[in-house]
């Protein structure tokens, strides 16, 4: 079941977002999804770094989830919901780690000259599969309600990224 939804998500299915949301039982699930796409970036890191950087980045994709989730939570039903929209934290979080797998395919951004080719594809790929989750988790009728409320989630998180990079020295964004 794990695996076949994590493929559904690859695909960018709508019904298994709906699915995850809905499955408390899911929560574990996300979170090895984005386990596994931590350590993809992680496992990039070490190959143009060290160790530090497997562990930092891995470590840090993990809690970036975390606030990424809350972010959308936030902007998504507090700011810019629609009259449906019926949310918690947790679906979000569940429904965005997912929205996470195209990460683990970061781990060929090690192969010389496919770095930015690959980094640009899993962002794009990414984006896409958070528009899905964020569409069908806030119950929104409209995709470009979902594209807002990630697009200005990103932003936010982004900002929040770069302000905490140059106060702890947090590792690089890929495209540095």
């Amino acid at each position: 079941m794990f695996i076949k939804r994590v493929i559904r998500a690859l695909l960018l299915d709508p019904a298994v977002y709906e699915e995850i949301e809905h499955d408390k039982r899911a929560m574990w699930q996300a979170a090895l999804v984005v386990l596994l796409a931590s350590l993809s970036r992680g496992l990039y890191a070490y190959n143009v770094g060290d160790y530090v950087g497997l562990v930092v980045s891995t470590v840090t994709n993990f809690v970036l989830w975390i606030l990424l989730s809350f972010l959308i939570y936030i902007i998504g039903t507090k700011l810019f919901p629609e009259s449906e929209t019926r949310s918690d934290q947790w679906e979000i979080m569940r429904v965005l780690g997912f929205a996470s797998a195209p990460g683990m395919f970061r781990v060929f951004a090690s192969v010389p000259h496919l770095t930015a080719i690959v980094f640009l594809i899993v962002w794009v790929w990414t984006l896409s599969a958070m528009i899905v989750a964020v569409r069908q988790a806030l119950d929104f009728r409209s995709t470009w309600n979902a594209i807002w409320v990630c697009v200005v989630g990103l932003i936010t998180y982004w900002l929040l990224y770069v302000i905490l990079f140059f106060a702890f020295g947090l590792p690089k964004p890929a495209w540095s």
